[in-house]
């Protein structure tokens, strides 16, 4: 919770920035109670079910990573999510991150596969699993409520067997191979919307 205030300052002072990309609620009204927020992301992580993460560069906060559906046994996955604040964008933070967070998993929380689900229209996201080599595995169609209406998600995905020398070393390395992706990550301005293409 102490985390609360500087998380609340940073979303509310990037509303433009990062609104095309938050989830919404398709039966009510928004809420910005980020306190709120953050005491039903430590009751999931109490239940093993999440985990919450802060982005930080030098102290300062910067973004938030959060692990989310994790499950065990057979299926042993979990679902990443993460975003920063624009004056990170572009520096190599997120992927570092995202690195990070996803040897954590495989090597410490004992996870298999790491997932992370991205709308089309996400170029700078798109560009955080491509360098750190996440491998394409489909669409989902309609997936998830953003921005008021349904939106289209990419899918991709990592095992534990595909880094065992762990995410971060393989990028920081070099050693990411040509990935086989349907699509390109052109330039496209960050807050333009979804087309008919994508289930807007």
């Amino acid at each position: 919770m102490k985390d609360s205030k500087n998380m609340e300052h940073l979303i509310l002072s990037n509303r433009e920035w990062l609104r095309p990309w938050e989830a919404t609620n398709p039966e009510g009204p928004n809420s910005f109670d980020i306190r709120g927020q953050i005491r039903m992301l430590l009751k999931a992580m109490d239940n093993n079910t999440c985990l919450p993460f802060v982005i930080e560069e030098n102290g300062v906060l910067v973004g938030q990573l959060n692990v989310a559906n994790i499950l065990f046994g057979s299926v042993s996955s979990c679902v990443i999510g993460y975003w920063v604040a624009p004056e990170a964008a572009g520096r190599q933070i997120t992927p570092t991150a995202v690195a990070l967070v996803s040897d954590y998993l495989f090597n410490t929380v004992g996870l298999h596969r790491v997932e992370i689900d991205i709308r089309p229209e996400n170029v700078s996201s798109l560009r955080v699993v491509e360098k750190l080599g996440f491998r394409y595995e489909g669409l989902k169609q309609r997936f998830i409520h953003i921005n008021g209406a349904w939106r289209d998600h990419y899918v991709f995905a990592l095992t534990s067997e595909e880094v065992e020398s762990g995410v971060l070393n393989r990028w920081l390395r070099k050693q990411v191979g040509p990935m086989n992706y349907p699509f390109s990550t052109k330039v496209i301005k960050h807050t333009e919307q979804n087309d008919g293409h994508f289930g807007s």
